[in-house]
């Protein structure tokens, strides 16, 4: 499922719209503060972002700035004025469309769509200031570039797309390491062992005793 971040401050708008997305078949995590976007952005990797642009602390403009510095994905602002002004000034940050309140639920998600059509899949993945591009196969942390192995990578790229998740070694080694390997499950202590070392502090690939682990900030 693609997924959508909501990101406005009207908290009637907000549950109507994550229902109509989530009917059309999008992932919806919502926040409704600047702060709160920013933080769910970097730890979810959306793969579109509806933004407001009228907020109490960070507005739409400076959320829109600080997300273009992390994410390559399609930006969709809101906005009670349609002025001009805002939509240069908007699309001058790096958002890709703007859509004046009030509006048809209809217009916004074929606009949603569309971008996601144009765009494509991401090919980076984040969870807090971790930073990992599929494409080039580069991670990095808080501006630090780290070096990974094959297998580590591997192992790093699965906690990132299934973060907050508690995932057991035997599903680990089931899609991480697949069928054709016949050791036990004490590998993936050892892998884990290996990026816990090279991600450095804090950690956040915490143990679940007696199961496995979950990437957790």
């Amino acid at each position: 499922m693609p997924r959508v971040l909501l990101v406005d401050d009207d908290k009637k708008l907000v549950p109507l719209l994550a229902r109509g997305f989530r009917y059309e078949g999008f992932e919806v995590q919502a926040a409704t503060t600047g702060e709160e976007g920013l933080a769910l952005a970097r730890a979810q990797a959306p793969d579109v972002v509806v933004l407001d642009i009228g907020m109490p602390d960070l507005d739409g403009f400076e959320v829109c700035r600080r997300l273009r510095k992390h994410l390559d994905v399609p930006i969709i602002m809101l906005t009670a004025r349609d002025e001009v002004e805002d939509k240069v000034k908007a699309l001058g940050l790096g958002a890709d469309d703007y859509v004046p309140k009030p509006f048809a639920f209809e217009e916004l998600v074929a606009r949603v769509q569309a971008r996601l059509r144009r765009h494509g899949p991401s090919d980076r993945l984040a969870f807090g200031d971790i930073v990992c591009d599929l494409a080039t196969r580069e991670v990095g942390r808080a501006e630090r570039s780290i070096q990974l192995t094959t297998r580590e990578f591997d192992l790093l790229t699965y906690f990132l797309q299934h973060p907050r998740q508690v995932l057991s070694r035997e599903a680990l080694l089931r899609n991480v390491w697949r069928y054709g390997y016949e050791g036990d499950t004490k590998v993936v202590d050892v892998y884990v062992g290996y990026l816990r070392h090279k991600l450095g502090d804090p950690q956040v690939i915490r143990t679940i005793r007696g199961i496995g682990y979950i990437l957790k900030a």
